[in-house]
């Protein structure tokens, strides 16, 4: 029997633990998708405690903390700093088989030297030793990020955010890299059209210029992307139902945003060929600019009206959507390649029935042009764990070709999330490594090394060329 998180967790034969031990660990890591707030990283924070750092924000946990009748006062709530953590620490023994159980132990093991298992009876031990680590300068936001090795991240950022944080990062002389993503999901969420407007009009300050016509909207983004371009942005992002591929007319958009403006609702038709116009007016900025653009496909948010009302957006009530993804995804790739606009593309699934509906719907746009232009992304969400990552590195490597895969990214808001990486390193090495043991694969160590350190980080920093 093995001993839990020993050195060999998750790898299974002798070949796995010389891919990883020998080619994975060492490798750097590029987290090219994480909501990380930048005004954090530029004034190097220093949390007090590690519910703050570990807690706040982080609805994975909250789910389960709710999954296991915990009140919202010690998740949401107003009950202490300590006494939320105590709360998850008595839950986390019923995560068993349930990632998070990886991951906690994971990141108290990596960040802080704790081996000893979370529960009730070790939390006061446990909070007290990482809270006062995490006082200490050793343990600011930017420290963290070194001590995981990390040389790039790209945080996720609005089209009006001014990405002073992200300038000031720069100017500081930080090793790590800290780049935008430009994220323009409010600028064709024409659902709610009031929201819609005050948008608009924010972009018009944001911009500088006066916002009258749809021509003045689009030079309006356009001056925003170029701004993002300028301050090392190198990736857009979309989350998105599914892709919006209506057929339009510019004159019937023009007509559209007219309406908006003004103050009329327009119909769920005009909605989606609203948005359907944008969608391909972003991705041809974002090709023009030589960027890459990433779609995040099929999560169906705030469920729970009752507890929305109470909380807010982006607090644990998203799930898995059942969106039909093939057809609309196919016209909108195909209207960009049939004028040769199409930038690379990172496409990401939410429900794991689109794994191989993904997989092959990017080979169909691969030219030849650039290595890999086309991406079957990561497991994302609800699939970024041990099962939902098999599957996405089976399918992609049924379908597709895994030696061009750019890798693992942390899709988190906390800087205790990057041992997600090698979370994800070791899975691949396990499964290469069961491959040969099964004679399925040469035991050819050179080249499968390779092929692990380029997808653990040299085919993302090829991909994305930062430098």
């Amino acid at each position: 029997m093995k001993a839990f998180l020993n050195e060999d967790f998750l790898l299974q034969t002798p070949t796995a633990q010389t891919l990883y031990h020998d080619f994975a660990a060492k490798m750097p890591i590029i987290d090219y998708h994480n909501h990380l707030v930048p005004q954090q990283i530029a004034e190097d924070k220093q949390f007090d405690n590690i519910t703050q750092i570990w807690l706040y924000g982080d609805h994975y946990k909250w789910r389960a903390m709710r999954a296991h009748g915990v009140n919202e006062k010690y998740i949401t709530g107003n009950a202490s700093d300590e006494e939320k953590f105590m709360k998850w620490a008595e839950t986390v023994p019923y995560t068993m088989r349930n990632p998070l159980y990886h991951w906690t132990h994971l990141e108290l093991q990596r960040y802080f030297g704790v081996t000893e298992l979370l529960n009730k009876d070790s939390a006061k031990r446990i909070y007290d030793h990482c809270s006062a680590l995490l006082r200490t300068k050793e343990y600011s936001v930017r420290n963290l990020l070194l001590k995981m090795n990390v040389k790039a991240l790209c945080t996720t950022d609005d089209p009006i955010d001014n990405l002073s944080y992200h300038k000031q990062i720069a100017a500081s002389g930080f090793e790590i890299k800290v780049l935008p993503t430009f994220r323009p999901d409010k600028a064709m969420g024409v659902d709610d059209e009031l929201i819609f407007v005050e948008y608009v009009n924010a972009l018009a300050t944001a911009a500088g210029q006066s916002i009258r016509s749809l021509a003045d909207y689009k030079a309006a983004i356009k001056a925003r992307h170029d701004f993002f371009h300028e301050a090392g942005c190198r990736l857009s992002d979309h989350g998105l139902e599914h892709i919006y591929a209506e057929e339009f007319t510019e004159e019937e958009i023009e007509l559209i945003f007219e309406r908006l403006i003004t103050g009329k609702l327009i119909s769920k038709k005009e909605k989606w060929q609203f948005k359907s116009a944008m969608l391909v007016y972003l991705a041809h900025l974002d090709h023009a600019r030589g960027w890459t653009q990433q779609f995040h496909l099929g999560a169906i948010r705030n469920n729970n009206a009752r507890l929305l009302g109470a909380l807010g957006p982006d607090t644990g009530f998203d799930s898995i959507g059942d969106f039909e993804q093939a057809k609309p995804l196919s016209a909108f790739l195909n209207h960009l390649d049939s004028t040769n606009q199409l930038a690379k593309t990172i496409l990401y699934n939410l429900n794991p029935r689109d794994n191989e509906l993904l997989a092959t719907m990017t080979g169909n746009f691969q030219d030849g042009t650039i290595v890999g232009k086309m991406q079957f992304g990561s497991g994302w969400w609800f699939l970024d764990q041990k099962d939902g990552m098999e599957k996405q590195i089976n399918a992609l490597s049924n379908m597709g070709m895994l030696s061009h895969f750019v890798g693992m990214l942390t899709d988190s808001r906390s800087f205790l999330s990057f041992p997600r990486h090698e979370y994800f390193r070791r899975i691949l090495c396990n499964l290469l490594g069961q491959d040969v043991e099964n004679g399925e694969l040469p035991a050819d160590i050179a080249w499968l090394g390779k092929l692990v350190e380029d997808i653990s980080y040299k085919n993302a920093s090829a991909f994305f060329n930062f430098e």
